[in-house]
């Protein structure tokens, strides 16, 4: 067993990915090696490329993947060598307020982590790895919670979908803003994220669905997502959705970009008393202004939905069982199959709006 694998490596915010060779740890108490087989190249991978996110250097990228368990540690009673499972970016202590309140999406201990030296080494110099995983790699080490089995008969593809966008957006549906049958929707930004949203809108019973993007290439993902109706996004947004709502807005909105002007689009979107939910993770210093007057008189509710409102541990086989079922379909999502080495190319394609899902494909 070699102790080298390939790892996709970021060395300063000033430099472009890599693969390069890497050294792994040792499985420790409670811990797990799972070799990759599939992984997503989620908007997350992309802010730490980017800036938005400012991970410590030199970071593996990647968090979105499922793949084979290989080897476990002295005391794991979650898996056995030969599960196929879905790698959990923010595992749940289980222990923490967040945690035994019923709010484990917002788990203290592993929460807000952007990166974590774990043991591998570049050139003999600790790496971090991305959320905790540093998963465009041929295999990771990780604690025992960060791993959820699924059945083999989902594949590693569909899989690795559920682990971050399909997850965060059917969960906003699901979760956070509670969709009921016969409500409208509008999503905003339609990369894998937003494409969940559709889905899980319609799943849920919307009666519309309008999907917005600033693209008009995507009307084709949008429909095979379920979307009722496809808009160009413009300033006239707000108009268009009424329009299309009776004259009132949609009951809900979600903003699947993370920028204040689509915030505001999403706000302005929605009817008087109704939700907006924002699914988009964006950087610090972009600001959101809205009236005081304009919160008071519209009574609408403005939340985010962090990975999904979800408890992956129990939602994510849940989705594994809509899959097999057909209630979920998610082949429009992977729109490019490539290799470890296309990830930055595909994180250009990301940047320009491309797309929804790349998927990484290892060791096939």
């Amino acid at each position: 067993m070699s102790a080298y694998f390939n790892g996709l490596v970021l060395r300063s915010s000033a430099a472009r990915p890599a693969v390069a060779e890497l050294r792994r740890p040792e499985v420790g108490p409670g811990q797990v090696r799972v070799r990759v087989r599939a992984a997503g190249v989620c908007h997350s991978d992309l802010s730490m490329v980017n800036g938005t996110i400012r991970p410590s250097y030199p970071l593996v990228l990647g968090h979105e993947a499922a793949g084979e368990v290989v080897e476990v540690g002295d005391h794991v009673a979650r898996a056995s060598v030969g599960d196929h499972v879905v790698l959990n970016w923010q595992p749940a202590c289980r222990n923490c307020w967040f945690c035994t309140h019923g709010e484990p999406w917002l788990c203290s201990t592993s929460s807000g982590v952007a990166s974590l030296e774990n043991g591998v080494t570049l050139d003999g110099a600790p790496v971090h790895v991305a959320l905790g995983l540093g998963a465009f790699a041929d295999e990771v080490i990780a604690p025992q919670n960060a791993v959820i089995r699924v059945p083999s008969t989902l594949g590693f593809d569909r899989a690795a979908l559920l682990s971050c966008g399909v997850l965060t957006g059917a969960g906003a549906v699901r979760n956070t803003a509670q969709v009921q049958p016969g409500e409208s929707v509008v999503v905003i930004g339609l990369g894998g994220v937003g494409l969940s949203v559709v889905a899980a809108a319609r799943a849920a019973g919307a009666s519309d669905v309008i999907a917005v993007d600033v693209s008009d290439a995507k009307q084709s993902l949008a429909a095979a997502a379920g979307a009722t109706d496809f808009v160009v996004s413009s300033d006239a947004l707000s108009k268009e959705i009424r329009t299309r709502t009776s004259g009132r807005g949609a009951d809900h909105a979600f903003e699947c970009v993370g920028r204040a002007t689509t915030i505001r689009a999403a706000w302005r979107a929605t009817r008087r008393g109704g939700k907006v939910t924002v699914v988009g993770m964006g950087s610090n210093d972009d600001q959101v202004q809205l009236s005081a007057l304009d919160i008071f008189s519209s009574a609408r509710t403005l939340r985010s939905s962090v990975y999904g409102s979800a408890d992956p541990d129990i939602e994510i086989p849940l989705l594994a069982d809509d899959v097999l079922s057909g209630r979920l379909s998610l082949d429009h999502l992977i729109t490019d199959r490539i290799t470890l080495a296309d990830v930055p190319d595909a994180f250009d394609r990301m940047s320009r709006g491309e797309g929804a899902r790349s998927l990484v494909t290892l060791g096939r």
